[in-house]
């Protein structure tokens, strides 16, 4: 889809949480974020770090050098798990 995007004119960037298959695939731009499958926007109720990785598919939308370039944002599991289980703290879901 997204090469048929690239064609018609419409840039496109994947957030994705697997290296490999996205190697693979070679997308025209994407971002990897270490997360668990199906956690490509983090944890839930975290809007300042969803916030801040669409921002980053964005930039790496505009600001992309090459071809098939992956940005590695550094943002981790672990700490997006810690901030995400805060945040549900001052919810009370926890």
């Amino acid at each position: 889809m997204q090469r048929d995007l690239e064609q018609r004119g419409i840039p496109t960037v994947s957030p994705t949480v697997s290296l490999d298959v996205t190697q693979h695939a070679k997308p025209p731009r994407a971002v990897f974020l270490p997360f668990l499958m199906g956690h490509h926007f983090g944890v839930p109720f975290h809007r300042d770090l969803q916030r801040r990785i669409i921002l980053e598919c964005l930039d790496h939308l505009v600001n992309a050098e090459r071809p098939g370039e992956i940005r590695f944002p550094s943002i981790t599991w672990a700490q997006a798990r810690r901030e995400g289980i805060e945040i549900e703290r001052r919810l009370g879901l926890r």
